[in-house]
């Protein structure tokens, strides 16, 4: 087993860089058409076949409850920014789509979110940043 201290302060580390990092990416949303959540949101369903995902793929990303994301989503809709259907596979499921308009307004923003992040990140060197993010998809696995 770890050291219980190490273990602590590992984590300590993790969390304050995450939360001060995370603070100064929020930044990118001030004048943007799009809230984190929404952005979540399109992130997940354009990466997906026919920019089209499964309600619970959405839910599964986020970090706000099933409701919350299904609200979420009925706002999105009204905006414009997604379309909501039935999930032919499964009955109590649905089916959310980019639109042309929600698509665009992502990758606008992903753009510039995506800059802010290789910006911030570029504090560490290539082999540190694989360090990270295979220690990272570790920890997420375990």
């Amino acid at each position: 087993m770890a050291d219980r201290k190490l273990a602590l302060e590992a984590w300590e580390s993790l969390f304050r860089a995450q939360h001060e990092l995370f603070d100064e990416m929020a930044r990118d949303f001030d004048d943007a058409h799009l809230t984190q959540a929404e952005y979540d949101v399109l992130l997940t369903v354009t990466r997906s076949p026919d920019m089209t995902a499964r309600l619970r793929d959405v839910t599964s990303n986020m970090l706000i409850s099933q409701p919350s994301v299904s609200r979420l989503i009925d706002r999105m809709v009204a905006r414009g920014l997604v379309s909501k259907c039935p999930d032919p596979d499964d009955g109590r499921g649905a089916l959310i789509r980019a639109t042309d308009a929600g698509a665009r307004a992502f990758r606008a923003l992903a753009t510039v979110h995506g800059r802010s992040i290789a910006e911030r990140m570029s504090r560490l060197d290539d082999d540190e940043l694989r360090t990270l993010r295979d220690l990272a998809d570790k920890l997420r696995r375990a």
